[in-house]
């Protein structure tokens, strides 16, 4: 009978210490979760004030329309010139070309004045952008570099200005076409007809400029000129002195003498057509005057009075 009260009083205790680790671990969790959930919202509430400290202190016009105006995303305009000196132009400025070519670019303008050592030849090369950099490098290495000059035009602000107002115009344009497709008298048609053709107009010399300004950002210039040897020293050697000045002086004279022969030989058939028979006209002209001048006669002596004798 003991034994069955003790097992009855273990079996009691045990379920009484069960039942108190459940409700203890409950409580933990049930803890842990409202501290969870109250970390997770913290940082929620937090984020919201952060976003809308964040809107009200960001700059007017920064909304989801605002241009990205990082220096990866401006519109920078690329122009650069240089001279290079070279042994062959000819090589050369075919080398230059093909450089152009394999970055993505060509040839715009090509002049070239063949006269052996002394050959120059004047490229314009349209390049991407993003190879302006490589492909001047590369022309560089064609010979020697005398001279680079490269310039950058930022056209940010007037790219975005130009997009507002094609924006705007192209709005202005659709308001007049409904303005027009409910036009009920003629007088009405005929003024909104001309009100649309200038806004149209307008709306097309905006996206020129849109589209010059875009071609200029996309493709850069660079205008390169190839020298001859003979063409690099003539340009480098500064010389002066008395022979300098005379030899410059004959030049002078001898190109002076050229011209001048030159005219000559071109008025030399008029001279010939016209002057010949304007002399021989005032030759003519002049023997009938001689000839019709009349002869004065030759008047006689006065006769001399007798001498008076003496008384």
């Amino acid at each position: 009978m003991d034994g069955q009260v003790g097992r009855r009083r273990s079996a009691l205790l045990a379920a009484t210490a069960l039942a108190a680790a459940l409700a203890l671990t409950g409580c933990g969790a049930g803890d842990s979760g409202a501290r969870d959930n109250a970390d997770v919202a913290a940082p929620a509430a937090k984020g919201g004030e952060v976003g809308r400290d964040a809107a009200a202190g960001a700059p007017e016009g920064a909304g989801a329309g605002a241009p990205d105006l990082r220096v990866d995303q401006r519109a920078i305009i690329y122009t650069g010139t240089m001279r290079v000196q070279v042994d062959d132009v000819e090589s050369a400025a075919r080398e230059a070309a093909a450089v152009a070519t394999r970055a993505g670019g060509f040839v715009g303008g090509d002049q070239r004045h063949s006269a052996e050592a002394d050959a120059v030849a004047e490229l314009e090369l349209r390049v991407p952008a993003a190879r302006f950099t490589g492909v001047v490098e590369e022309i560089a290495k064609l010979g020697r570099q005398q001279n680079r000059e490269i310039n950058t035009q930022d056209v940010t602000e007037e790219t975005v200005d130009l997009d507002a107002r094609i924006a705007s115009q192209r709005a202005r344009v659709d308001s007049a076409r409904r303005l027009l497709a409910r036009a009920t008298s003629i007088t009405d048609l005929v003024s909104l007809e001309n009100e649309l053709g200038r806004r149209e107009a307008d709306l097309a010399s905006l996206e020129a400029k849109k589209r010059r300004l875009a071609d200029l950002t996309a493709l850069s210039t660079i205008t390169v000129s190839l020298a001859g040897p003979a063409a690099k020293a003539t340009e480098e050697k500064a010389e002066t002195g008395f022979l300098v000045g005379l030899r410059g002086g004959w030049k002078a004279f001898v190109v002076s003498m050229t011209v001048l022969f030159t005219v000559l030989g071109a008025l030399l058939p008029w001279l010939v057509a016209f002057g010949v028979p304007l002399v021989v006209l005032l030759v003519v002209l002049r023997r009938r005057r001689k000839s019709a001048v009349p002869v004065a006669p030759v008047s006689a002596p006065p006769p001399v009075p007798a001498a008076r004798s003496a008384p």
